[in-house]
Order: structure tokens, then C-alpha cells, then sequence
């Protein structure tokens, strides 16, 4: 440890590890780390009374604070990613939407250059691969059929930052598409895809390895036609994406997904929009007009939901009250399991010694006292 480093103890919380919640545990930050032991002179705050769990990732996030991540400057980024962490969220991949490809090639060189500065965790391209029927929020005339060619186009402008493709894997060109980019270690998520449950079972035997947002923008469970819900659910290989904002999903459905998937199959994400932790009012996504009314974003033409107004905090919070879940089932969708798929787990996802101090202090009620991001507090707990 280093000597000049500031040394801080967490301790009193009920602190959730991977093995378990510990009561009266503690957590030792040294510099932006976690540490095994303390050293004379650390600073001791006492969150008897709370929680610590990790910190937070999202894996699918279009923006927020106003700002949008498929549009704007880098500083309009920024202003999301850090709205974004006032809420939990220490780790964040940026999600675009479908647009013109050139015009998504130079938006992934934009946002390659803030995931090596280390302010996000990589590019989702969500868009424009998917299929018509299921567009959801995204603009017709801009969709294509996934083309190997493309898809490789936009891995290249990314440079290394592209993390995840959503794909309909149905249309011509979708499992080869899949492959590649099982190939270049990039997930292959099946999404706003009119698929039957064995044409999902194929792109899941290519490579796919994620369910974008299950059950929205994908055909029905039905007792004759199954669809992509059943052969998503059932496969191993699968972690499926749920939003938890009581509009993308019934309660019944969110615990479908737990119960059949696991704990360990899910991901907690937001699908946020600009107006996540900012008001309503009327925003852009993409090329798209949406109205926020209530907390709820809507196309102004058509009405489809358009992403949600979610934070990750107000998902843990729902999952562990209204849902209940247990709090470790839900720190693993909401931290663990992400930085799996990520190939992030050796640094983030879990308070282990060693990983980066990224934490989130919540009281008895749940809601969030603190947030922490290399061992920097975002949110100061002020106790």
C-alpha cells in the first residue's frame, strides 16, 4: 500500500460480499482500492445502521441530467455519467441508438476517446440491426438487416471500446453477424426481435450470450408459440436484461425472470433516456421526439415507450421492497453480473480486496447516503 495514499474504514454497515451480507462489517479504502488491512492514521466513519454494496453497473444507458449519449458534445456525456453516479452507478456503458452508419461510426469515435479516459465502460450499439416489427423507439427508414461488413465498420470506429451489439438475429445476416462478433469478444445481444423460440436457440448456439431488455420489444410467451422469452429463460448461457421501473415490466413478470433465470442470469440496467434523474418535459432520442410525462417517456409519434426515466438506485430499492428480492440477489444483477459480461470483474462488481473502491452507502430504507468511485466519494455520507 502506498504510503502517501489516504486511508479510510467503512464500519459498522451491513456490508454484502459475495459469500454474504456481514453484520457490523467493515470496508477499508486505501487510495482508490480496497484493502485487506488498515495502516495507523486511517480515518474510521461509523455507518452503523447501513449498507455498503458495490457499486453499481449499467449496461444499457442512453443518458441523462438532460443530456444524451446517442447526440451532443462530450461534456453532454459527462453531464449524464455523472448524473448517473449521484444515483449508484460507478460503472456505465454508453448506448446508442439506430442511426445513419456513418453518423454512428464517428459517434463511436467520440465516445471511445471518454471510455479511455476512463469515464465510461464501453459502447452499446443498440441499432439499427433489429427488426422493423419490434423497432420500439427507433427510427424505420434508418434499420438494415445486421450485415457482417457493418457490424465489423462500427467494432473498428470504436476501437476497442464496442462491449455489446443488439441484434435481431432473425433477419438475413444475423447469425454470421453473431459469430463475428463472438469472434472479436463483443456481446451478441438478441433484441427488438420477431424470432421464434428456435430461430432464438440458434443465434444463442452462435454466440449470443444477452437478452436486451426481456419481454419489451420481443414477441409474447404463448403456450403454442413460445417464442425468444422461453428459450431465453431456459439457456444457461443467457443473462437477461430487466428494467425494474414498474412501466417496462409487471411485478409478476420481473419475478418470472429471477425465478427461472437465477440470480446469477440477470442484469438490473436502466435503458435510460436524457430525462433519467432531470423532469419531465419533451426530449430527443436519436432522431426521435419523446415526451416525458409522470416519469414515463413516450414517443410523441406513436406513443412506444422510449427508454426510461430510471436510475439505478430507484430499481435496488424497488427490487429489495416492493419485489422482495434479497439484497444479495439483487447486488449480484445490479453489480455483479454486469462487470461478468463486461470482462470487468477483476476490478469492479464485488468488495473485494484489491478491486477499485467503487461503493454505495445506502440507509435502512434503501435509499442511497453515499456513493464512492475510486475510492473518491461522489456522495459524501455527511454522518
Amino acid at each position: 500500500m502506498s504510503g502517501s495514499a489516504h486511508s479510510t474504514v467503512l464500519s459498522g454497515a451491513r456490508v454484502v460480499l459475495p459469500t454474504g451480507t456481514v453484520a457490523g462489517g467493515r470496508v477499508i479504502v486505501d487510495g482508490d482500492r480496497i484493502a485487506g488491512s488498515t495502516r495507523e492514521g486511517a480515518e474510521i466513519v461509523d455507518l452503523t445502521g447501513h449498507w455498503i454494496v458495490p457499486g453499481f453497473v449499467d449496461m444499457h444507458n442512453h443518458g441523462g441530467g438532460g443530456a444524451s449519449f446517442t447526440s451532443g458534445t462530450a461534456e453532454d456525456v459527462l453531464q449524464g455519467v455523472r448524473t448517473h453516479r449521484a444515483h449508484g452507478t460507478t460503472t456505465l456503458v454508453a448506448s446508442t441508438v439506430t442511426g445513419d452508419l456513418d453518423e454512428l461510426a464517428r459517434r463511436a469515435g467520440l465516445l471511445a476517446e471518454l471510455t479511455q479516459a476512463g469515464e465510461i465502460a464501453g459502447i452499446h450499439f443498440e441499432g439499427p440491426f433489429i427488426n422493423p416489427c419490434r423497432k420500439g423507439a427507433h427510427k424505420e427508414d434508418l434499420l438494415r438487416d445486421p450485415d457482417p461488413a457493418e457490424v465489423r465498420k462500427l467494432i473498428d470506429a470504436a476501437h476497442g471500446a464496442a462491449r455489446m451489439f443488439t441484434l435481431a438475429t432473425e433477419l438475413p445476416g444475423g447469425l454470421d453477424s453473431v459469430r463475428l462478433l463472438a469472434e472479436h469478444g463483443v456481446i451478441a445481444a438478441i433484441g427488438h426481435t420477431d424470432a421464434n423460440y428456435d430461430q432464438t436457440r440458434a443465434a444463442i448456439d452462435a454466440g449470443a450470450t444477452v437478452a436486451t431488455h426481456l419481454f419489451n420489444a420481443m414477441p409474447a410467451l404463448a403456450h403454442r408459440e413460445p417464442g425468444p422469452i422461453a428459450a431465453l429463460l431456459e439457456d444457461e448461457r443467457i443473462t437477461v436484461e430487466l428494467i425494474n421501473d414498474g412501466t417496462h415490466l409487471h411485478p409478476a413478470a420481473l419475478e418470472l425472470a429471477f425465478h427461472h433465470a437465477g440470480a446469477h442470469r440477470v442484469a438490473l440496467i436502466t435503458d435510460a433516456m436524457d430525462a433519467a434523474g432531470f423532469g419531465d418535459g419533451t426530449y430527443h432520442l436519436g432522431p426521435l421526439e419523446v415526451e416525458v410525462k409522470g416519469g414515463v417517456a413516450r414517443l410523441v409519434e406513436g406513443g412506444s415507450i422510449a427508454g426510461s426515466t430510471l436510475t439505478l438506485d430507484t430499481a435496488f430499492k424497488r427490487s429489495v421492497t416492493l419485489d422482495k428480492l434479497p439484497v444479495e440477489s439483487v447486488v449480484q444483477a445490479i453489480s455483479a453480473n454486469p462487470a461478468k459480461l463486461l470482462g470487468l470483474y477483476d476490478e469492479i462488481g464485488s468488495l473485494e480486496p484489491g478491486k477499485y473502491a467503487d461503493l454505495v452507502v445506502l440507509d435502512a430504507s434503501f435509499d442511497v447516503r453515499g456513493v464512492m468511485r475510486r475510492g473518491e466519494w461522489i456522495v459524501s455520507p455527511g454522518l
